[in-house]
C-alpha cells in the first residue's frame, strides 16, 4: 500500500480536505494480485470553489505527477466543494466496471 499511501499523504498536505479517500481498485483490473495501479480519489475542499473541473484535475494531476508516470495506470478523480458534496448526499460515484483482459 506504498502508492495509496503516498497519494494520499501528498493530497492531505497539499489540500485542506473536508473529506478525504483514496481507493485502491487495482482489483478490479487485470493486474497482478496486490497492484497499485488503478485508484479512485475522492476528495471535497473549500479551494475548489469556483474552479471548473478541469482546473480541479489539474491541480491533482501536478500534484501526483510522479505517481501517473509511474506505477500509476488510471486514477478516477471526484472532486467537489463542501456545497457539492452536500448535494451529493455525500456520495461519490462508482467506478465503471473493468471490461478489458476477461474481466467484465
Amino acid at each position: 500500500m506504498i502508492v495509496q499511501q503516498t497519494i494520499q499523504d501528498k493530497l492531505k498536505q497539499r489540500f485542506k480536505a473536508e473529506f478525504l479517500t483514496v481507493e485502491n481498485e487495482s482489483h478490479n483490473h487485470s493486474v497482478p494480485a496486490n497492484s497499485e495501479t488503478h485508484f479512485k480519489v475522492t476528495i471535497v475542499c473549500e479551494e475548489f470553489e469556483g474552479l471548473r473541473l478541469i482546473m480541479r484535475h489539474r491541480l491533482i494531476n501536478d500534484l501526483l505527477s510522479e505517481e501517473l508516470a509511474g506505477p500509476v495506470h488510471a486514477l478516477a478523480m471526484h472532486t467537489y466543494t463542501p456545497t457539492q458534496w452536500a448535494e451529493k448526499n455525500h456520495i461519490s460515484p462508482d467506478s465503471a466496471k473493468c471490461l478489458g483482459g476477461g474481466k467484465g
